[in-house]
C-alpha cells in the first residue's frame, strides 16, 4: 500500500503558530511588560511605569472577569473570583503595581493548569480510527471485492483473511480459529466450527475463512462498544479542579473579612489590601505544581496521565477494578508443561510439535517454538507442512509424520484424563500425534504477570481497599488467578455492558480507578473515575478512553502512579493548607490598617515562594518502592536468566519421578536417577548457593532488612536437603537397579523437591525478579 502524500510546511511558520497556541505566552508577555515597568521606574519614569502596570493589570482582568462571569452564569463559584476582585480594587486605588503582580500570578497559575489539561490528551477519535473501514465481499461470479463497510449488507458472504478484524457480527462458512479476547476477555484462542456465531472486533488468529453476515456495521458488536464507550465518556462529569474544593469556604470567609474592614475603617483600601493579600496565589500555583510535578514523575515511570484532575482523582482512590487478560497476566499463551503418552519423552514430544509449527503463522505456534528454542532443543526442518484451519498442523519430521492441534479419533483413557486435567486446571491442550495415535499434549497457559502479586499489595498499602478483578473469561480461570494476585472479590464471564455496569455500581460509592487492556474494557474504563489502559500490550479502544495509559508492559507502573499520586495531592493539599492559613494571618493584619496593598502583594509573593518551594517536593519522593543499585539490577538480571535452566532440569526431575513411580523396574530407570541428581548437584545446587551468598545479601537494603529473605534461605535449606536425600538412596542401590521398598520414599523425595523448587523459583520471580526496575524487564514466566 501506498503511502498518502503529505503537505510540506515550513518548519519555521509552524513553530510559530505552535508558540502562538502555547500555553506559555500569556505569562511570559506579562512578566516582560512588568520587568519593563520595573525598568521605567527605577530610570524615573514613575508615571510610565505606573501606565505599564496598569495596562497589564487590565490585560489580566479582562479574561478572568469573563471566565469568572461565565462560571457565575454557570452557577460555579472558584478562587478567582478573589482575583478578579483583587485586581479591580487595585485599579481602584491605582495600586498598579499591586496588580501587575497578582496578574502575574494569575497567568503563571492558568499556565500550569492549562499545561496539566493538554498533557496526553485523548477521545474517542482513536477508538473509532480503530474500527474496520471495509470488507472483502465474495461476488457472484466467484471473486472478491474490497467495499466500505457500510455497504456490506445482513446475508453478504465475505472473506476475512489472516490478522483481519472480522468487520460484522456472522456466521462462519468453515473452521476458524479466533483470538476474541479484545471483544471478551477469553485470554485463549477459540476454534470455531462451521455454523458458529462470532462478533465482529475479534481478530482472525488462523488461516482465512468465510464469514456469512448476521447484521450490518451499525447493529454489530464492535459499534456496540463504540456507542458504550462513547456515552460513558458523555455522562462522565467533568474534574473538579482542588483548588475550587478549597474556594467554596475560603472564598466567603475573604470577601466578609474586606467588606468588614471596609465597613468599620470607612477605608476602602482596607478591603483592596485583604483582597491583595488573600488573592489565592498558593492554590493557583502551588498546587498545579504539585500537580504538574506529580504528572511529570509517573510519565518519566511510563505512565501518561490525562490531565491534573485524573491525578487527583487517582490519588484519591479507594477502590479498583483489573481486567484478567493481558492486565494481571500476560495476555500470549506459554507452553505451561508437557505430558507425553507412558513411556514417552517429554522434550522429543515438544521438540516435534516445534519443529512442525516453524512454518506457521498461528500465536500458539510461535509460544511452542519460542519455548522449545528457550529449553535448547534442536528443532528439525519440516517438510510437506499443511494446515487445516481449526485442525491444526501437520508435516514429516526425521521421517515421521507428525500432528499438532486437535485430536482425532477416540482418544485412550490417559488422554481423556488428560483432558478433563488441563479443563481444571484452566489449560488448553495442544495434541501431539503420529500415525500411530497421540504422543503427548503441551498444556498452554496465560501466565500471571511476576509483578502482579506484589503490584496488588503495594495498591493496598498505598489506601487502595477495595480490589475486584473482572473479566470475561471462565469462572475457575477466574479464580485460580484471583488466589494467586489476592484480590477481595472477582467476576468471570462479563461482558463489555456487564463491565462498564459493575464499574458504575462500585463508583457510586467511592472513587473509582479501571484497568483494562481490550476492546471489550473501553466502556470500564470511560465509567470509571480514572480509566487506566495497559497501552504497551497493544491496547485498542481501552488507550483511547483512558485518563492514564501504561506505556510499558509492566504491571507495577500503576503502584508506582498510585503512589506518587497520592503523595503528589498531600503535598499540593498542604501547601495550599499552609499558604491559605499565612494568608489569613496577612487578611488580619491588613484589615487592622497595618498592610497596606503594595507591601501585601509582596507579602503575598514571599507567601507563594514558600508554597511553590514546599510543592516542589512532589518532584521526588512518595514511591515505597525503592530504585535498585545497578550492581543489584545485574544480579537480578543474571539469576534471573538462570531459571531457565533450573526449570530445564525440574522437567527431567520431573521426568524421573513418573519413570520411578511407573516403571521402578525399567533398567534406564536407575542411570536416569543418577543423570538428574548430577544435573541437580552441578546446575541447580550452585545456583542456590550462589544466590544466598550474593543476592539476597544485595536485596537486604532494597527490602528493608536481612529478614525479608529469610523464608527464602530456608526453602534453600530443603532443597539441599532433599537433593540429598535423593542422593542416599543412590548409594544404597548397588546391584544397579531400586529396591522396591525404597521406592516410597525415593519418590516423595523427588515429588517434594519437584513441588518446592517451583513454588521457590515462583516466589522469587514475584517478590524479587519483580523488583527490578528496568524498562522492560520481566522474570520468566512461570
Amino acid at each position: 500500500m501506498g503511502s498518502e502524500p503529505r503537505e510540506c510546511v515550513p518548519e519555521q511558520p509552524a513553530r510559530a503558530r505552535r508558540w502562538a497556541r502555547a500555553e506559555w505566552a500569556p505569562l511570559v508577555l506579562l512578566t516582560v511588560a512588568v520587568l519593563a515597568g520595573a525598568a521605567l521606574w527605577f530610570a524615573g519614569a514613575h508615571d510610565a511605569a505606573r501606565l505599564v502596570w496598569a495596562a497589564v493589570t487590565v490585560v489580566a482582568l479582562v479574561p478572568a472577569a469573563w471566565t469568572t462571569l461565565r462560571q457565575l452564569w454557570l452557577r460555579q463559584f472558584g478562587v478567582d473570583v478573589i482575583a478578579v476582585l483583587a485586581l479591580v480594587g487595585a485599579l481602584l486605588v491605582r495600586e498598579y503595581l499591586a496588580g501587575a503582580v497578582i496578574a502575574v500570578m494569575v497567568a503563571t497559575g492558568r499556565a500550569l493548569e492549562e499545561y496539566a489539561r493538554r498533557r496526553a490528551t485523548r477521545d474517542l477519535r482513536a477508538l473509532l480510527e480503530r474500527a474496520p473501514r471495509q470488507a472483502r465481499r465474495r461476488t457472484r461470479d466467484g471473486g472478491i471485492e474490497v467495499v466500505p463497510l457500510d455497504r456490506v449488507a445482513v446475508g453478504d458472504r465475505l472473506l476475512v483473511g489472516p490478522g483481519d478484524v472480522v468487520p460484522v457480527d456472522g456466521v462462519v462458512e468453515e473452521a476458524a480459529t479466533l483470538d476474541e479476547s479484545v471483544v471478551t476477555g477469553e485470554s485463549q484462542l477459540v476454534n470455531r466450527a462451521a455454523g458458529d456465531e462470532v462478533a465482529s472486533g475479534v481478530v482472525n488468529a488462523g488461516a482465512g475463512f468465510g464469514l456469512r453476515a448476521r447484521r450490518n456495521a451499525a447493529e454489530s458488536t464492535y459499534a456496540g462498544i463504540v456507542r458504550l464507550a462513547g456515552e460513558a465518556t458523555a455522562r462522565k462529569a467533568p474534574m473538579v479542579r482542588l483548588a475550587d474544593r478549597y474556594a467554596a469556604a475560603f472564598v466567603p470567609f475573604t470577601l466578609v473579612l474586606a467588606g468588614l474592614a471596609w465597613l468599620l475603617s470607612g477605608e476602602f483600601s482596607r478591603a483592596v489590601a485583604v483582597l491583595v493579600v488573600a488573592t489565592p496565589c498558593p492554590l493557583l500555583l502551588a498546587t498545579p505544581i504539585a500537580v504538574v510535578s506529580g504528572l511529570s514523575r509517573v510519565a518519566r515511570r511510563g505512565v501518561l496521565v490525562r490531565d491534573g484532575g485524573s491525578l487527583e482523582q487517582l490519588g484519591r482512590a479507594r477502590t479498583l477494578l483489573l481486567d484478567k487478560t493481558g492486565t494481571l497476566t500476560a495476555g500470549r499463551p506459554r507452553a505451561a508443561e508437557v505430558v507425553v503418552a507412558p513411556g514417552g519423552d517429554r522434550g522429543e514430544v515438544l521438540r516435534l510439535a516445534a519443529s512442525v509449527e516453524q512454518l506457521s503463522p498461528h500465536v500458539l505456534a510461535a509460544a511452542l517454538v519460542r519455548q522449545a528454542r528457550e529449553r535448547g532443543l534442536p528443532l528439525a526442518e519440516p517438510a510437506q507442512v499443511t494446515e487445516e484451519p481449526g485442525r491444526g498442523v501437520s508435516g514429516r519430521v526425521d521421517g515421521r509424520t507428525v500432528r499438532v492441534g486437535q485430536l482425532a479419533g477416540e482418544p485412550p483413557e490417559w488422554a481423556g484424563r488428560l483432558g478433563e486435567r488441563a479443563e481444571r486446571s484452566g489449560r488448553s491442550a495442544v495434541w501431539v500425534s503420529d500415525d500411530h495415535g497421540p504422543l503427548g499434549a503441551i498444556l498452554l497457559e496465560d501466565p500471571v504477570r511476576p509483578d502482579a502479586r506484589r503490584t496488588v499489595r503495594r495498591l493496598r498499602e498505598a489506601g487502595l481497599s477495595r480490589l475486584v478483578m473482572v473479566t470475561g473469561d471462565r469462572p475457575g480461570t477466574a479464580r485460580q488467578v484471583a488466589q494467586v494476585v489476592g484480590v477481595d472479590d472477582v467476576i468471570a464471564r462479563c461482558s463489555p455492558q456487564e463491565k462498564a455496569n459493575r464499574v458504575r455500581q462500585e463508583s457510586a460509592h467511592a472513587v473509582t480507578v479501571m484497568v483494562g487492556d481490550g476492546v471489550n474494557d473501553a466502556p470500564a474504563l470511560a465509567e470509571a473515575h480514572v480509566g487506566v489502559a495497559m497501552g504497551a500490550t497493544g491496547a485498542t479502544a481501552s488507550a483511547d478512553v483512558a485518563d492514564a495509559v501504561l506505556t510499558v508492559d509492566r504491571l507495577d507502573r500503576l503502584a508506582d502512579a498510585v503512589e506518587i499520586a497520592r503523595y503528589a495531592r498531600r503535598i499540593a493539599v498542604q501547601s495550599a493548607t499552609v499558604g491559605m492559613g499565612l494568608a489569613v494571618l496577612a487578611m488580619l493584619v491588613a484589615a487592622a490598617g497595618r498592610l497596606p496593598p503594595v507591601a501585601g502583594a509582596f507579602l503575598q509573593e514571599g507567601i507563594d515562594v514558600v508554597v511553590i518551594l514546599n510543592a516542589l517536593r512532589a518532584l521526588g519522593g512518595g514511591l515505597r518502592r525503592r530504585d535498585l543499585p545497578a550492581r543489584t539490577r545485574e544480579l537480578l538480571d543474571r539469576y534471573a536468566g538462570e531459571h531457565g535452566g533450573v526449570r530445564d532440569v525440574l522437567n527431567r526431575l520431573r521426568d524421573t519421578a513418573d519413570l520411578v513411580a511407573t516403571r521402578p523396574d525399567d533398567p534406564a530407570c536407575l542411570p536416569a536417577l543418577r543423570e538428574v541428581h548430577r544435573r541437580l548437584v552441578d546446575e541447580v545446587l550452585p545456583h542456590e548457593a550462589a544466590e544466598e551468598r550474593q543476592l539476597y545479601p544485595a536485596l537486604a537494603g532494597p527490602l528493608g532488612s536481612a529478614e525479608a529473605t529469610s523464608t527464602m534461605s530456608r526453602a534453600h535449606v530443603e532443597i539441599v536437603r532433599l537433593v540429598e536425600r535423593i542422593g542416599g538412596h543412590l548409594t544404597a542401590q548397588p546391584d544397579g537397579r531400586l529396591r522396591r521398598d525404597e521406592v516410597p520414599d525415593l519418590l516423595a523425595a523427588l515429588y517434594g523437591l519437584d513441588a518446592v523448587l517451583r513454588l521457590h523459583l515462583a516466589q522469587e520471580e514475584e517478590e524479587y525478579f519483580s523488583l527490578d526496575p528496568e524498562e522492560g524487564s520481566t522474570a520468566p514466566g512461570r
